[in-house]
């Protein structure tokens, strides 16, 4: 039953903070799109010129790699949640997706360091961005859940 929770949140989870980045994206005009930063560099398809690989496949990687990454992370918070670690609640969810967000951001800035060719992007903005997408993450994730799991609390509790 966990792993189902972790495959449906995850997913939720994972589509809710994609639509944040591309959101800000769009309104920025600044490359948030995870999924295709992602595949290209995975893929190592970074453009002569330094831009994002417009490849499909490239597109597809970049996302289905996200989304395992989602439902491992969800697997991860609900190992937390097993073991006692915090509540399935609003608070514990920011917390979880605020740590979350810093080891993202950590692992993020490691992989443009490592990188052959990474792609021109304004690194530090992504970089705290990653913050609050993963705490819109750690929200989404916690009260998915919380919807499956049905707590015998309040969602909003703060304890």
């Amino acid at each position: 039953m966990k792993l189902l929770y972790a495959v449906i949140g995850g997913l939720a989870a994972t589509a809710a903070m994609t639509a944040f980045l591309y959101l800000l994206s769009y309104v920025t005009h600044r490359v948030m799109k995870v999924t295709r930063i992602l595949g290209t560099m995975l893929m190592n398809r970074t453009q002569p010129d330094g831009s994002l690989s417009e490849a499909t496949n490239t597109k597809v990687y970049g996302t289905v790699a996200h989304y395992m990454v989602g439902i491992i992370f969800a697997l991860f918070y609900i190992a937390l949640w097993h073991s006692e670690v915090g509540l399935i609640n609003a608070s514990w969810g920011f917390l979880f997706g605020l740590a979350h967000g810093l080891i993202a951001m950590f692992l993020w800035y490691l992989l443009f360091m490592v990188h052959p060719r990474p792609p021109i992007i304004a690194l530090r903005s992504y970089l705290s961005t990653l913050v609050f997408a993963h705490i819109v993450f750690g929200l989404v994730l916690t009260y998915t859940v919380y919807l499956l799991a049905k707590p015998d609390y309040p969602f909003w509790s703060l304890y």
